[in-house]
């Protein structure tokens, strides 16, 4: 039987982040009989996906991360690599900040395909946003394809000449829609395991405790709407830096019994069952997942206007600046709240954003066949 041809997946991590989550996504339906992937991650800690990905027949490697005084040696970790781990058909490389070191690297060293794939239209505040966009110029030089899960992306991370140009091809970020298929039952579980009550409106939000996701603005929104319904709880899902900050404001805000903090949760799709509708106030993304996500699972979105207007793929999400205000933003969610949850897999599918067709696109990439 012929060998499949590997893949090199290039990571900061493999925990529940968005890109993370919408790769093994793509590595759970790709025919691993043909195209078997292999991650290359920047930390020594493993990941909530390693067993996982081993599972699936994938090896998990290690560089150290790049923190600019160690160009050097982050440069010679690659080159060893590659001299250690031959055979590659293309490496894939999710983390631009650094793709203009590895992939060219890559390349020398005889990788047929080299992909940088711009998953994020900004980048953090302070020196490090700099430093990134210093390491990301002329990008798209340095490798053979230019994916993006949105125009915003590719745009901010190759330069609006090359996306106006047609040399950035899109991806959306896929999810497997039938697995966020509303159901009533799942729902009624969830909540008495959280022990919200049946008749609580609850405002949900999956996402990184960072900067770009705003949690700030969205307990503000919170508390808003809870000022005028009394019984509405916020639902997180997630972890980051600044979880405990967001945590010391609730309860200042005297709302420490109305949040429920879940962590990183593998069954993510049981916690979207759990919501009645869905805050997304991110200063910048990408093409965020969790917004297709929420769609899939019926409920109504509210998206800040920062967020490409591409994930907006049915009539329950609506998008608003957050110059608006924490205000206009919990009488939006207050006017909208009342609707009949239905099932949206098929306008999830019709819209392009089921990772079958994902798959079947890069897979095309990866064995190089026409793919236009």
């Amino acid at each position: 039987m012929k060998e499949p041809i590997r893949v090199l997946q290039v990571l900061g991590g493999t925990n529940l982040g968005g890109a993370e989550s919408r790769v093994m996504d793509s590595y759970r339906h790709m025919d691993r009989d043909k195209i078997q992937f292999d991650f290359c991650v920047h930390t020594e800690e493993r990941g909530f996906f390693d067993e996982e990905i081993e599972r699936l027949g994938g090896h998990v490697y290690r560089v150290p991360r790049f923190r600019v005084v160690n160009w050097v040696s982050y440069r010679k970790a690659w080159k060893d690599f590659f001299r250690e781990h031959s055979g590659y058909r293309a490496v894939h490389g999710h983390m631009t900040s650094t793709a203009s070191i590895y992939l060219p690297i890559a390349k020398k060293a005889g990788v047929p395909l080299t992909i940088a794939h711009a998953r994020s239209a900004g980048v953090d505040p302070g020196m490090k946003g700099r430093i990134t966009r210093f390491l990301r110029r002329n990008l798209g030089k340095k490798a053979d394809l230019c994916l993006t899960c949105s125009k915003l992306a590719g745009e901010a991370v190759f330069g609006e000449k090359m996306a106006r140009a047609g040399l950035v091809r899109t991806v959306p970020n896929a999810i497997d829609a039938a697995a966020f298929a509303y159901r009533e039952e799942i729902r009624d579980k969830m909540r008495l395991r959280l022990q919200i009550p049946q008749d609580a409106f609850v405002i949900g939000h999956v996402g990184r405790f960072g900067h770009m996701k705003n949690h700030t603005f969205l307990l503000d929104v919170f508390e808003q709407v809870n000022k005028k319904l009394s019984s509405s709880m916020l639902l997180l899902v997630g972890e980051g830096g600044l979880q405990d900050m967001i945590k010391e404001k609730a309860a200042a805000l005297g709302l420490a019994d109305k949040v429920i903090f879940t962590g990183n949760r593998a069954d993510v799709s049981d916690y979207y069952q759990a919501m009645d509708f869905f805050v997304f106030p991110s200063v910048f993304e990408g093409l965020p997942g969790t917004v297709i996500e929420a769609q899939a699972s019926g409920l109504r979105c509210l998206v800040s206007d920062s967020v490409t207007p591409e994930v907006l793929i049915t009539e329950l999400a609506q998008a608003e600046p957050l110059s608006l205000g924490a205000g206009a933003w919990a009488a939006n969610v207050l006017e909208r709240k009342e609707y009949v949850r239905n099932q949206m897999t098929q306008a999830i599918k019709a819209a392009g954003f089921d990772v079958s067709d994902q798959v079947k696109m890069l897979e095309k990439i990866y064995l190089q066949e026409n793919c236009q």
